[in-house]
């Protein structure tokens, strides 16, 4: 499976996408995260299978789910708590769980 996490600038979530790594486990096969900044989102998007979105851009939701939906690529905004206090592994668990109701 592919995250892609999508920010302003890419730096806070640099350090969230870190704890995301940690929090991987075997049963989940391989998990390659990656962060970009709001400009890369176009380029970036299709080569991912769930899209997270940081709280701070959320204002863009609609428009790039005009580009997921097409795709069929599942998207959801980052629980600001979650994101603020860093906890990667809720926000991976948000992941899977988009990842497998994409799958079903």
């Amino acid at each position: 499976m592919k995250i892609l996490v999508v920010c302003n600038a890419g730096m806070s979530t640099s350090l969230l996408v870190e704890k995301m790594k940690k929090a991987v486990k075997p049963e989940h096969g391989e998990v390659i995260i990656k962060a970009v900044a709001v400009d890369q989102f176009e380029e970036s998007v299709k080569d991912y299978d769930v899209v997270l979105l940081g709280p701070q851009i959320r204002y863009k939701k609609r428009d790039f789910e005009r580009i997921t939906n097409e795709l069929g690529i599942p998207m959801e905004v980052i629980n600001p708590v979650d994101y603020g206090m860093i906890k990667g592994d809720r926000v991976l668990d948000l992941a899977l769980k988009l990842f497998k109701e994409k799958k079903q």
